[in-house]
């Protein structure tokens, strides 16, 4: 039963069923399949063959699967829209973690730097283990990690959702060439506005065309290889 159940969860999420509607329809199936075992034991069928009847009457694989996969409802919007999830998703996604990045910045710059016209090339006060140090280091930390944070969570609804590798592969790419050429500058008499901090994407001056592949490489190595670990993975476990 237990084996039975999985190829139809396999079944149902290669079809695009969302993973929620797929564990609420097999946890309602495993108790419909108990009931129908135990009305066969209480007719006074022995385990075994009441185990069998109430398989059959459950519903062959194909009808079990069908009755989920007809319903548009229980699609998730990875299968009804890949490109927005996998084309605008991640570019929405990243630009929020770089806001995020951004807002933390200027709470240091006011607060430890409020004189500076600048945060960036100072050498701040006190010990290197100083709260300050940490606080900044801490932001540099979050900014540098955000594209592969971001890839994860892409690589992870791929994963959970059985999908091809193309459009995780599109938002992979995208991820890494934001992350790549993203830019952040902050100057009170630079950059205008209240905060003084802007931040530019998807583009590279010509001089810096190769250090901006190699870190786009380098971000699409960190996001892509847990999700190419786990298709190998899957793929070994079916041939086994």
């Amino acid at each position: 039963m237990a084996k039975r159940f999985y190829e139809l969860r396999e079944r149902l999420l290669q079809a695009g069923v969302a993973p929620r509607h797929v564990r609420r329809y097999l946890r309602e199936l495993g108790d419909h399949l108990a009931d129908l075992r135990t009305e066969e034991e209480c007719a006074g069928r022995g385990r075994a063959e009441a185990e069998s009847v109430a398989l059959v009457r459950l519903g062959s694989m194909d009808d079990l699967a069908k009755a989920m996969i007809e319903q548009r409802q229980m699609q998730s919007w990875s299968a009804r829209a890949p490109w927005a999830m996998f084309g605008l998703g991640p570019i929405a996604l990243l630009a929020a973690a770089y806001l995020v990045a951004c807002v933390y910045l200027w709470c240091g710059w006011t607060i430890f730097l409020a004189g500076a016209d600048t945060p960036f090339g100072i050498r701040l006060p006190g010990p290197i283990y100083g709260f300050e140090n940490i606080y900044f280091q801490a932001g540099k930390f979050y900014y540098f990690s955000a594209p592969v944070l971001v890839g994860w969570g892409i690589a992870l609804v791929a994963a959970r959702q059985r999908l091809k590798a193309v459009w995780p592969a599109v938002g992979l790419v995208l991820i890494a060439w934001m992350g790549a050429t993203a830019r952040i500058h902050a100057s009170r008499t630079a950059v205008p506005g209240f905060t003084h901090i802007s931040m530019g994407f998807f583009t590279v001056r010509l001089q810096d065309v190769s250090v901006g592949l190699v870190h786009a490489l380098v971000i699409l190595l960190l996001t892509a290889t847990p999700y190419l670990i786990w298709r190998l993975h899957k793929a070994c476990a079916v041939s086994a």
